[in-house]
């Protein structure tokens, strides 16, 4: 048997090789979460598998999971219903959903990018929303998440933007695309998840079979939000820009007036040309129309003769 396996540990020992606070490993051993110690004498006495235990709840607590869901999964990790698939679909889920990578950017680049002067209240702005996240110990240096957030902030400010402008967008959309990630987690729990999360905790195999599941359909949600953002954004960047080209006409012309068309009317012609088009068609249709008066009258004329 090797030494490792032969290690004992006071309740402080443990505590600093887990990093849990002593309080903290009596808390979970009444809580059922941590196997009681040996007792020797009038001392307890720690091994190996309590340490690997406290990491382990250490690592479930960071990704979000309650004192309350580790308990029922360590359990079923007791009771031998294998837990290799739980933490791997716990792996898999808390894992990176974008191949984008963290940087890093000190305060002299950040400043230079955004103006070329100091700017705390902004910099407080973007660390509150997780654009920036400080470094302990290097105050003058900040972790960027996403690289391409912050790029598109830049170029955002870059073009005539305010800072607290792109900030308040920035919180507007987060809420947006949160209650599409809801959405789109209920829609494939509901329809797939659903057979194998049966079970609290589920089964190994149903547990390594979800995480399968997660690596297939991570990549959906980006690419239906991809499609469909540039599909709204062509259209209503057209619809902009023909109003603001049509307002500059009406400027430039003797004020023509504005005939506002019937709902049954625009819904009859969205129906037949899309959404996208009504405007190019009223406007054919309405060049038709004033043609074919012109030829009639031309031709009333020449009639009368």
């Amino acid at each position: 048997m090797s030494d490792r396996a032969l290690a004992e540990y006071r309740i402080e020992d443990l505590a600093h090789h887990s990093g849990a606070t002593v309080r903290t490993i009596r808390a979970y051993q009444d809580r059922g979460l941590l196997p009681k110690p040996e007792r020797r004498g009038r001392s307890n006495v720690y091994r190996d598998t309590h340490l690997a235990r406290l990491r382990q709840i250490a690592d479930l607590l960071d990704r979000g999971y309650t004192l309350a869901s580790i308990k029922e999964l360590l359990e079923a990790w007791d009771a031998g219903r294998g837990l290799g698939g739980v933490l791997g679909l716990v792996a898999e889920v808390h894992g990176p959903w974008t191949d984008e990578e963290a940087a890093r950017i000190s305060r002299a680049e950040l400043n230079e990018r955004f103006g070329g002067r100091p700017d705390d209240e902004a910099v407080g702005e973007a660390c509150e929303l997780g654009v920036l996240e400080p470094i302990p110990g290097r105050p003058d240096e900040f972790l960027v998440p996403s690289p391409q957030e912050l790029a598109v902030a830049a170029e955002l400010y870059a073009a005539g933007v305010p800072l607290s402008a792109i900030t308040g967008h920035l919180r507007e959309l987060r809420g947006q695309v949160e209650h599409i990630a809801s959405r789109f987690l209920e829609f494939t729990t509901e329809h797939v998840f659903a057979r194998y999360l049966g079970h609290v905790p589920p089964t190994d195999a149903d547990a390594a079979e979800a995480a399968t599941m997660v690596r297939r359909l991570r990549p959906l949600a980006q690419q239906t939000v991809d499609a469909e953002l540039a599909r709204a954004m062509r259209l209503f960047a057209t619809r902009h820009l023909q109003r603001h080209l049509g307002a500059a006409g009406t400027a430039q012309a003797s004020g023509p007036t504005t005939v506002p068309l019937p709902a049954e009317t625009v819904r009859a012609v969205q129906d037949l040309v899309g959404p996208e088009h009504v405007g190019e068609f009223v406007r054919a249709a309405t060049e038709r129309e004033l043609q074919a008066r012109t030829m009639n009258e031309l031709a009333s004329r020449g009639g009368g003769r």
